[in-house]
């Protein structure tokens, strides 16, 4: 798969993800043991962020997009604390660890396929 056929799919797959994870923040709580609940959230803005990255490609854009990941994931726990949730600055933290994470893996699929074929 080529490096724009990539970003393209990234690009299509990052809204329903993202809706995913609004509606698993502000939905109601389902009592995870505090582990799971931090992978979780891990998990969840890992794949956002390497989406983001795909998509975006250029280090300029994907740091933007991952600053905005990591803000939306701060006013969604300020938002939980209105929807009957509770903020968790923990689940923040495991948030911004997971946009770091997840733009350093897709920064290395994006190197090796660069590596593989330069001219695309």
């Amino acid at each position: 798969m080529t490096r724009p056929r990539i970003a393209y799919v990234a690009a299509v797959l990052f809204l329903p993800a993202c809706a995913g994870v609004l509606g698993g923040e502000l939905g109601p709580a389902r009592g995870e043991p505090p582990i799971w609940d931090k992978a979780l959230h891990f998990i969840a803005y890992f794949v956002l962020s390497a989406l983001i990255a795909l998509a975006l490609q250029a280090p300029r854009n994907v740091l933007r997009g991952m600053a905005g990941l990591i803000t939306m994931g701060a006013v969604l726990e300020l938002v939980q604390g209105l929807v009957g949730r509770d903020m968790s600055a923990w689940d923040e933290l495991a948030n911004t660890l997971g946009v770091i994470a997840g733009a350093v893996v897709a920064w290395a699929v994006i190197a090796v396929l660069v590596a593989r074929n330069p001219s695309r």
